[in-house]
């Protein structure tokens, strides 16, 4: 190893592709004074398509400022929370840069969750307003008294539908569990209804880049989801970031596919946000299955595609991807867990486009390392170099005031634009995680001497099933509700398309009997589907060590070995 490299060197520099500076001089500007200027320089160029329904950036811009007004008349004013429970439709871009433009503090929330685990990020962020779909109304009218919630807007899957599906939709929309009827009750409305009655004339507001933007909630390993305080500023130079890692792409002439959940942080910042940020056009796919995927592709030909691995594996391994035509694709990103060799090898040759692979955190908005996307070295297995004005170190894990050399495994430490202002409401944990500005990422990684990263393990316990983040702690603390269960833990387990499954390890109070049907069904009333066990295996005891604690490594080095057997 050579001995005088450091992270303070910065060696990934030397593979920086041409044109990627080192450091920038950012714009102060807001995202909602993107998209005017995105509305300004292509007014008449498509900014979304659902379903061959287009909107320009003229005619979003126009929605924004509209739906701002809404807002406004509604009583939100700077700092209030807006909750957004939508998939990726037209509203949810609407409603998220409308209410950033009037101040208020947007948050994502994943339509798959269930009430309880919604229940209290609206409270945990005190939201005031909720948008979510005609499909989620009812459930969330009985939810509201709980909550400081008090308007509910829905929009449909069929207000944004070309001709002729807005005539067939009222017609199959409810026999296809695409629409349905919500009851009625006190200030409850229609998404529509109050686009069409409000003026484009909202509030002007001054935004500042310290002003918190967003609550991204996110889990913890104690199980606790807590609210990553995103500033205006963290929004910004992400997005201003990403530009510049991707210097042969220009403004206005590309097409996003924009399949990444905007209710996860990275279709947040690197589909939605960079996209209207770019002026580029955006197709939605509220539901990213290999089936409409592929539809999208070959129907609109998007140029730029952002995926999670499971994206690209279902893909592949659908028997249309023959017959569909991929090569207007020129340029793919994929995060949040690894990308097998043979996947990247197979995809880019259906398409000709190159797959970079990188790394980030809710807490880092979230990119925070890429691999080189052309005229630099890739990496196959690493999440690549820092970005733009980004710095990092290993730290040692038994001795925190100290760095490992280059090339042994320590902590990830990430310092940049983009990290976080810290945790809403939760002083200690944001002092835990943030120290000198420096990110404890809570991954093991190490660096080589080239510069380029990879994380040799992630979070200790986290579970990533389908491009998701999964906590062990939300599972278990629904089994330990159930009156039979003693112990619990859950852990990940390998799956050929999901990355991982769930299996939950149980051991009973003395004289009962649970089978695993039960136990799945049970826990089905109150986790989101991409949380259930799959697999659930009962145990007289569970190992632990000798103050208590479960050994959940000890769980997951049993089933390596089984399933290698």
């Amino acid at each position: 190893m050579t001995t005088d490299l450091s992270y303070e060197s910065k060696p990934w520099l030397a593979n920086y592709e041409k044109g990627v500076p080192e450091h920038m001089d950012y714009e102060e500007i807001c995202l909602p004074d993107f998209l005017e200027r995105s509305a300004n320089m292509f007014p008449e160029r498509m900014a979304l398509l659902f379903q061959g329904y287009k909107v320009t950036f003229r005619q979003l811009n126009d929605m924004v400022n509209r739906f701002a007004t809404c807002l406004d008349e509604f009583g939100i004013k700077k700092g209030d929370s807006v909750a957004i429970l939508l998939p990726n439709v037209i509203p949810c871009v609407v409603a998220y840069y409308a209410t950033l433009k009037i101040g208020g503090i947007t948050v994502m929330n994943n339509p798959l969750y269930s009430d309880r685990e919604l229940k209290h990020q609206f409270n945990d962020s005190g939201s005031k307003i909720l948008i979510t779909l005609d499909l989620l109304g009812n459930r969330m009218i009985d939810l509201r008294p709980e909550t400081q919630v008090n308007q509910i807007i829905y929009t449909s899957i069929g207000d944004y539908l070309p001709f002729p599906k807005n005539l067939l939709f009222p017609l199959v929309g409810k026999k296809k569990n695409l629409a349905a009827d919500v009851k009625a009750a006190e200030n409850v409305y229609k998404w529509k209804d109050l686009l069409g009655k409000s003026a484009p004339t909202p509030p002007q507001v001054k935004l500042n880049f310290d002003d918190v933007a967003m609550y991204q909630y996110t889990g913890g390993t104690t199980g606790v989801s807590k609210g990553v305080m995103l500033t205006h500023g963290n929004l910004s130079k992400q997005v201003q970031q990403i530009e510049a890692w991707f210097p042969t792409f220009n403004k206005g002439e590309e097409i996003m596919l924009g399949a990444l959940p905007f209710f996860h942080v990275f279709g947040l910042s690197v589909a939605m946000n960079f996209a209207i940020y770019m002026g580029w056009g955006e197709i939605l796919v509220p539901k990213p299955q290999p089936e409409p995927l592929l539809e999208a592709i070959g129907k609109f030909k998007p140029t730029f595609a952002p995926l999670v691995p499971t994206m690209y594996i279902g893909m592949l391994n659908d028997p249309k991807i023959n017959s569909v035509d991929m090569t207007s694709i020129n340029g793919c990103f994929s995060g949040s867990a690894p990308l097998p060799i043979e996947v990247i090898k197979d995809f880019e040759n259906k398409t000709g486009a190159v797959i970079v692979e990188g790394f980030g955190m809710t807490e880092s908005t979230p990119v925070t390392h890429v691999n080189p996307f052309a005229g630099g070295k890739r990496k196959v297995g690493s999440v690549g170099v820092p970005i733009t004005d980004t710095e990092c170190r290993i730290l040692d894990l038994d001795d925190k005031t100290k760095d490992v050399p280059v090339g042994e495994i320590g902590e990830l430490l990430v310092k940049g634009p983009q990290v976080m202002k810290g945790y809403w409401n939760r002083p200690e944990e944001t002092a835990e995680t943030l120290t000198d500005g420096w990110l404890h990422t809570g991954d093991i990684a190490k660096m080589d001497e080239e510069g380029y990263f990879y994380i040799v393990d992630r979070k200790k316990d986290m579970i990533l099933s389908g491009g998701l983040n999964v906590y062990p702690r939300d599972i278990e603390e629904v089994l330990y509700e159930y009156p039979k269960v003693q112990e619990a833990a859950a852990i990940g387990i390998p799956h050929p398309t999901r990355g991982e499954a769930i299996k939950a390890f149980i051991a009973l109070k003395d004289g009962e009997t649970a089978t695993q049907e039960e136990i799945i069904e049970y826990c089905a009333k109150k986790l989101a589907k991409f949380k259930l066990p799959t697999e659930v295996e009962f145990r007289k005891e569970l190992p632990k060590t000798n103050v208590g604690k479960i050994l959940k490594k000890d769980l997951r080095q049993e089933e390596l070995k089984k399933r290698k057997k």
